[in-house]
């Protein structure tokens, strides 16, 4: 079989499938116990900087599991990193920011990515693709306002009011930084794909905290210029907490939608609108269950994604890092058997 004929690619692209696809985010890493022998006393950033890491910690669940695609190895903020901007990922915290910017000086500070700042992520790639043959290899960003969020904020934010304070108080500003990082972004996913990933996601995480007028107004014009500048690959377009912005969604420009758990999948697919692929969305938490229970869920899961033009199952958010391997490698075999009727 060749890489364009993957069940991956194909649900992708809302084409026939012998079976329905699996990946999971997080996949790579946290819960693999290979994952923490390898990383053992490497910082999370260094990792990100490794390119044999990279390869290794990426090809780790495709050999366990056996999913249908592999995802790069990496974090949101290695761009924001390999631009000179001071953080560090803290365990237990998440990233956090050493100066947060709150004025047009810190916004003028973010120059833009070029593919010599990231000759790691490029060699990665590179060495991936030849390794992983005809399994898709998908490349990942963070979205504007998820970047923007904790660079304002200086680290993870329950409410993100600093970030609400901006958008709404100095949209001036606010425009102005996230035009910056959407040229960032849209430059870290182009490195990616020229380096040979065959797909691509782009995480907007927080982006639940923003009301759909609000999403329309300050956030949609940067994530459909990403999409817009992205050509060639599937586009995944994913976030935490947005089944009231699923409709929005659907209209900024990728190919696949992803759902997190809290809306089934064939009330998403009424939402999101014709024209697209959904990706989701078991809740990461049932996989510490019983396997009964994670069974009869992932089955529920596969008869609501009928729904859609096309599936690719993947876990409402990440991979948890007490998750058993062994219930994901069945689940992965489970969802194997699925063949979809439509």
């Amino acid at each position: 079989m060749n890489l364009a004929d993957s069940a991956f690619l194909r649900a992708c692209r809302r084409e026939p499938v012998p079976h329905t696809p699996v990946w999971y985010m997080r996949q790579a890493g946290r819960s693999l116990p290979e994952y923490h022998k390898v990383r053992a006393g490497v910082p999370m950033l260094t990792a990100c900087a490794t390119p044999d890491l990279i390869v290794e910690i990426t090809m780790q669940p495709v050999r366990r599991l056996g999913v249908d695609a592999a995802v790069f190895f990496s974090d949101i903020v290695v761009p924001l990193k390999a631009i000179g901007i001071d953080l560090d990922i803290k365990p237990g915290v998440g990233p956090v920011i050493a100066d947060p910017i709150r004025d047009a000086k810190g916004i003028e500070a973010l120059r833009p990515l070029e593919p010599g700042d990231i000759p790691y992520v490029t060699e990665a790639i590179q060495a991936l693709t030849g390794e992983l043959g005809a399994t898709p290899l998908i490349g990942f960003t963070g979205a504007p306002f998820t970047l923007g969020s904790y660079l304002i904020e200086g680290g993870p934010s329950k409410n993100h009011d600093r970030t609400k304070a901006m958008m709404y108080g100095a949209p001036e500003l606010w425009h102005a930084l996230m035009d910056r990082l959407t040229g960032i972004v849209l430059q870290h996913l182009r490195i990616q794909v020229a380096a040979g990933a065959s797909a691509v996601q782009l995480f907007d995480s927080w982006v639940g905290a923003v009301a759909p007028d609000d999403y329309r107004e300050f956030i949609l014009p940067y994530t459909r210029r990403i999409f817009e500048g992205v050509a060639g690959v599937p586009r995944i377009h994913f976030g935490v907490g947005t089944g009231e912005l699923l409709g929005v969604l659907g209209e900024a420009g990728a190919d696949v939608v992803g759902v997190d758990w809290r809306v089934p999948l064939d009330e998403a697919a009424r939402r999101v609108g014709p024209g697209k692929a959904l990706q989701g969305n078991l809740d990461p938490a049932i996989l510490l269950a019983p396997w009964e229970v994670v069974e009869r869920k992932a089955r529920e899961v596969l008869r609501r994604g009928e729904a859609a033009e096309g599936h690719v199952f993947n876990l409402g958010h990440g991979v948890l890092p007490s998750t058993d391997p062994d219930q994901l490698k069945r689940l992965t075999d489970l969802v194997h058997e699925h063949t979809p009727t439509a």
